[in-house]
């Protein structure tokens, strides 16, 4: 009888009076909560027009877990340093790791991630077609956070391999991402720009274990300009939705500049997209057709049909590795960026052009199984990549260099993009790293940033923090 009534009551709550309307769902809006500072002096050296501390593609340099925020960074002295604070927190514990970063280049980022089955934080780090550099912790250190000491004990020795498993001489872009079941998987490239492979490798909570490459370096690609019969896929991401379907948006870089209309341009062409039911064994195209078995000869290659889901040549400028996110559906999402049309049909020099005349345009898969595609209207003044967030509601953000954030509600079918946030008063040098697991644990917009410096002289490193609509 109880129950009935309980039933009953809940039933009655759901009814919306007469004359009263139902609550509108909140728009896209940040609060700026505060600021942190994590290195007053962190390197700082412009290196492929990106910072070794702020390249926004090397998922994850900032994250959240149990409560929990995890940075890491090179200081001003070449350090590996791995901090945590807990959430709202003002300052950082910090552990200074047994490495130096080895080169200045910009693409030797640190990336974080965990392995939920058994509770580590792992680091891979300081590569570029070349060896990586791994750490991981004790287990459990993720999982009891605070009533583990934060200390150098904590962590094992640096190594050159994956507990063993040495992987490939020529990596690049470690990408950590953990799977529903609680492992954890590294995507990464083998080879070098313009001639590389994705892959994956595997964490069990006992092992590593390489999966093996799963997108293909040959074919020939002709554009109007020339061919090319060398090139790589360049990811905007690699992330399981709620549903536990793996999404990669890319596009692809070719090795033979005769593709394009002028050699001062970039050779990055076509937005694509495929996705894995199976934790990244087999890939499919958007039409669900396979199109490609990881560690076999069968991989994703440029001649697969279905795989382009907004096309553009060569001659645009089009960033690679820029940013995606899926919704609380499952819906994938991206940011991509170019100089569009109206401003001319070839670039001839893309760092110039993309800061004069470049547009980022967010590419989203809506309900009914249709692609579209909107420009936001921010210039990005800047050669540099966006990042993509999703709130609770599923409203849109794009965070812009030097922090400008803008956003867009789903309510309007993300047509109503607007600046939120100038970024005056941060300083900040250009792309932002940001921490895509805060938002979904706290609904708070955090992003590392580095303050401009000249030549290599140090520089302020922080974070900040942004309410999201509750």
């Amino acid at each position: 009888m109880r129950r009935r009534t309980v039933l009953a009551t809940a039933l009655l709550s759901a009814v919306v009076a007469p004359g009263r309307a139902q609550a509108a769902t909140p728009g896209p809006s940040v609060t700026r909560t505060g600021t942190t500072t994590l290195d007053s002096q962190a390197i700082y050296f412009v290196s492929y027009d990106g910072l070794v501390n702020n390249n926004s593609f090397q998922k994850n340099g900032l994250l959240t877990y149990q409560g929990y925020q995890y940075a890491a960074w090179y200081t001003s002295t070449r350090n590996a340093v791995v901090a945590r604070r807990k959430l709202g927190a003002s300052t950082w514990s910090t552990v200074t790791l047994s490495h130096q970063l080895k080169s200045d280049d910009s693409h030797n980022v640190i990336s974080l991630g965990v392995s939920e089955i058994d509770g580590r934080l792992h680091l891979n780090m300081d590569s570029h077609s070349d060896g990586y550099f791994y750490v991981k912790s004790v287990a459990g250190l993720m999982d009891n956070p605070g009533t583990t000491a934060w200390t150098s004990s904590v962590f094992g020795a640096v190594q050159t391999s994956l507990d063993g498993l040495a992987l490939t001489s020529q990596f690049t872009y470690p990408q950590f991402v953990s799977t529903p079941e609680g492992k954890l998987q590294l995507s990464y490239r083998v080879g070098i720009s313009g001639n590389g492979r994705n892959a994956l490798a595997e964490y069990d909570g006992s092992s590593w274990k390489a999966l093996g490459e799963w997108s293909s370096s040959t074919g020939t690609y002709t554009s109007s300009h020339g061919s090319s019969t060398a090139r790589n896929m360049y990811l905007h991401g690699i992330d399981y939705d709620v549903n536990g379907r793996l999404h990669a948006f890319f596009t692809w870089r070719e090795q033979n500049a005769a593709v394009m209309c002028s050699s001062g341009g970039i050779t990055n062409h076509d937005t694509g997209y495929v996705h894995s039911t199976d934790r990244g064994r087999t890939w499919r195209n958007d039409a669900g057709a396979l199109v490609a078995t990881t560690g076999t000869s069968d991989t994703v290659a440029v001649t697969d049909a279905g795989l382009v889901v907004d096309p553009l040549n060569p001659d645009h400028s089009l960033m690679n590795q820029e940013s995606q996110f899926t919704d609380s559906t499952g819906l994938p999402h991206a940011i991509i960026s170019y100089v569009p049309g109206r401003f001319g049909q070839c670039t001839t020099d893309y760092v110039a052009d993309r800061t004069a005349n470049g547009r980022a345009f967010h590419v989203r898969k809506n309900s009914s199984g249709t692609w579209q595609k909107t420009e936001i209207p921010v210039p990005l003044n800047s050669s540099q990549r966006t990042k993509l967030v999703l709130d609770k509601y599923d409203n849109a953000y794009a965070v812009f260099p030097y922090g400008r954030i803008a956003g867009a509600s789903k309510s309007s079918g993300y047509t109503d993009w607007t600046l939120l946030y100038d970024g005056s008063g941060l300083n900040a040098f250009g792309e932002v790293v940001i921490d895509e697991m805060r938002v979904k644990a706290d609904n708070t917009l955090s992003f590392m940033y580095q303050e401009k410096s000249s030549g290599t002289t140090p520089s302020a490193l922080h974070v900040v923090d942004f309410a999201l609509p509750a």
